[in-house]
């Protein structure tokens, strides 16, 4: 295994993406989606990045990057178009310490971003490491037919009951033994019809 999967949690988290372009945008619009709060530090933006800065979402350094710019950031994003400064900033996050990405420049960086199936709370994510990324949004392309936005809803509702679960079955084994039996039951059919028609509201499991 090359990478190590981890999921952050980024919320209220002071994250860092140096570039104003189209690249540095996607980048604010998945750090955004996790709760970040960001800055983006650039000489110039493209319009949609001016756009998220004018909305609040984003806050603008308009400087070239600095070491001093990465002081208290949880996580820094490198998303220029030159080479020496993606370098620069992945050297300098490297000697503090701080999770950095190059954009496209694994070697630069000390993780990398997957191709995303988003149903939240259920997250599915697909890596080839960094060297065929377009395989790895063709995987995502073929299983986002396959699983519906129901599943998000079914995540969802066991997230729900996680506690009250916990409290009336203490034994582990117990409790996974009553959730295989919930998902090979009619539960999850129902939740994804309702998903289909409308938000699910309350689903009565007894115990």
């Amino acid at each position: 295994m090359d990478y190590f999967p981890l999921f952050l949690n980024l919320k209220q988290q002071a994250c860092l993406i140096v570039g104003g372009g189209e690249i540095a945008v996607r980048k604010l619009r998945l750090l955004r989606s996790a709760g970040a709060d960001v800055t983006v530090v650039s000489p110039e933006l493209c319009d949609e990045m001016h756009d998220l800065v004018r909305s609040g979402e984003v806050r603008w350094q308009p400087a070239q990057f600095s070491i001093t710019q990465i002081t208290g950031q949880r996580l820094v994003i490198a998303a220029t178009d030159q080479a020496s400064v993606n370098q620069a900033v992945f050297s300098a996050c490297e000697a503090a310490g701080i999770l950095v990405n190059a954009v496209d420049d694994p070697s630069h960086s000390r993780f990398i971003t997957p191709a995303i199936i988003d149903r939240t709370p259920l997250t599915i994510a697909i890596s080839t490491g960094g060297g065929v990324p377009v395989l790895a949004r063709h995987l995502r392309a073929q299983l986002e037919a396959l699983i519906p936005h129901g599943w998000g809803d079914l995540a969802q509702l066991g997230s729900e009951l996680r506690q009250h679960c916990k409290e009336k079955m203490p034994d582990p084994a117990q409790r996974r033994e009553f959730w295989e039996a919930v998902l090979a039951g009619p539960i999850p059919d129902q939740v994804f019809f309702r998903a289909n028609c409308a938000r699910p509201r309350a689903i009565n499991i007894r115990h």
